[in-house]
């Protein structure tokens, strides 16, 4: 491997990354200042043709696979090279912001456009990947795209699902013109994501760069507790079975559990009461858990303490309970050497850094998965994400963007 080039000197240009963010946030902008460009409308079509257009105008060879991911190569002077890759999403939330995955797919494509700004060959290829239906918002499962990448789930299932309208992603992939006709998955030497924390540590911290360890393990479940529906006048305090009451009392539970660690989380997000009258006792409750932790053994400890919780609570009051997973994510290490390729590009630039383990889920983990895999995180506004004021400074998208440029350079290699 060559020596590092002097970061003092050979950086990105950071006007540009801004102006292509800022012409990015454009498609599908919102009144409040977010993006609404969701996976596979014709708001993500523009996002999507934009890019592509960037791409071939920086001299990228661009192929979309039949997954509708879309992969812009820099070619490397070892034609047998796996590249090195970097990339995330342009799809978005309902009421989402400027910088949630765009900044990881510009910065990406900020990195070619920097090679050949300073004539710099590498010797491996380096590789901006757009990953289909990262936010899972139309179709289920979230990650999807790089999710069939690395062979998690088959394309056939994932064309199958459909959004609340019965349209299916594959319908949907072929209406916009991306089912692409390049086979699914190809070697990857290394994999480096760069991304806006979505949390409010760093910004609390005053740190400027996340060297990313890894993401929390998550396990997703239905909760429902069965009671008996009953008048509120007539029936005594003593004699009811109020569904909603133990489903309180164990929503309290899960919430408690999530505190145990600082690497723990539990949330409760969605709640759905039956038959939500006014003067009717509650007799049905469903509700989600998400359990995230660090480890396989604080991840079971948060389910054992969630069912334990659960069947006391409903044994005391005379209700029934039933709990159904519905995602599992184990945790994911990132690997040493990307980490450390991250952690060296900081050190060198004069970033103020500090590990940080990631709490949402990223196209890393799934990458992760095939080849190492690493992640840069740079500071938010208030640590706000999914929200159409998600906001960071344009200085931290760029110290982002420098990181990766030498993280990537030192797996690439400079010829």
């Amino acid at each position: 491997m060559n020596q590092p080039l002097d970061p003092k000197t050979f950086t990105i240009n950071a006007d540009r990354l801004w102006s292509s963010l800022m012409d990015m946030a454009r498609i599908g902008a919102t009144p409040k200042g977010g993006v609404r460009r969701i996976a596979l409308t014709p708001e993500d079509k523009a996002g999507r043709d934009q890019f592509v257009a960037w791409c071939r105008a920086a001299g990228l060879a661009v192929k979309v696979d039949r997954m509708g991911n879309i992969f812009a190569r820099r070619a490397g002077t070892d034609p047998d090279a796996a590249p090195v890759m970097s990339g995330s999403h342009l799809d978005t939330q309902p009421s989402g912001g400027r910088f949630d995955g765009c900044y990881g797919v510009m910065a990406a494509l900020e990195v070619c456009r920097s090679l050949d700004d300073y004539g710099i060959r590498t010797r491996a290829p380096i590789e901006v990947a757009v990953w289909t239906n990262e936010e899972g918002t139309r179709f289920t499962p979230v990650m999807e795209g790089s999710g069939v990448f690395a062979g998690k789930f088959t394309l056939e299932h994932a064309r199958a699902q459909k959004d609340v309208d019965g349209i299916s992603m594959g319908d949907a992939l072929d209406s916009i013109g991306y089912a692409g006709d390049a086979p699914i998955g190809h070697p990857v030497a290394a994999y480096f994501e760069a991304h806006i924390e979505q949390g409010p540590v760093l910004e609390a911290a005053g740190i400027v760069i996340g060297e990313v360890t890894g993401g929390l393990g998550q396990r997703w479940f239905n909760l429902t507790v069965t009671g008996m529906e009953a008048h509120a006048g007539p029936t005594p305090m003593r004699l009811r079975r109020d569904a909603l009451q133990g489903a309180t009392s164990i929503m309290q539970a899960i919430d408690a559990l999530g505190r145990t660690s600082p690497d723990t989380r539990a949330t409760v997000g969605y709640v759905k009461v039956e038959p939500n009258s006014r003067n009717v006792i509650p007799g049905r409750v469903t509700f989600s858990a998400d359990l995230r932790a660090a480890t396989l053994a604080e991840l079971a400890t948060l389910e054992a303490g969630m069912r334990e919780a659960a069947t006391r609570i409903c044994r005391e009051r005379a209700l029934e309970i039933d709990i159904e997973q519905t995602v599992e994510f184990p945790p994911t290490p990132f690997a040493p050497e990307c980490r450390a390729a991250v952690r060296d590009a900081a050190t060198r630039l004069g970033y103020a850094q500090m590990p940080l383990v990631s709490g949402a889920g990223h196209d890393a983990i799934y990458l992760a998965s095939v080849c190492p895999a690493g992640m840069i995180f740079v500071p938010c506004k208030d640590g706000i994400s999914h929200n159409e004021i998600e906001d960071a400074r344009a200085e931290h998208l760029a110290a982002g963007a420098n990181v990766l440029l030498h993280a990537m350079l030192e797996r690439a290699g400079v010829a």
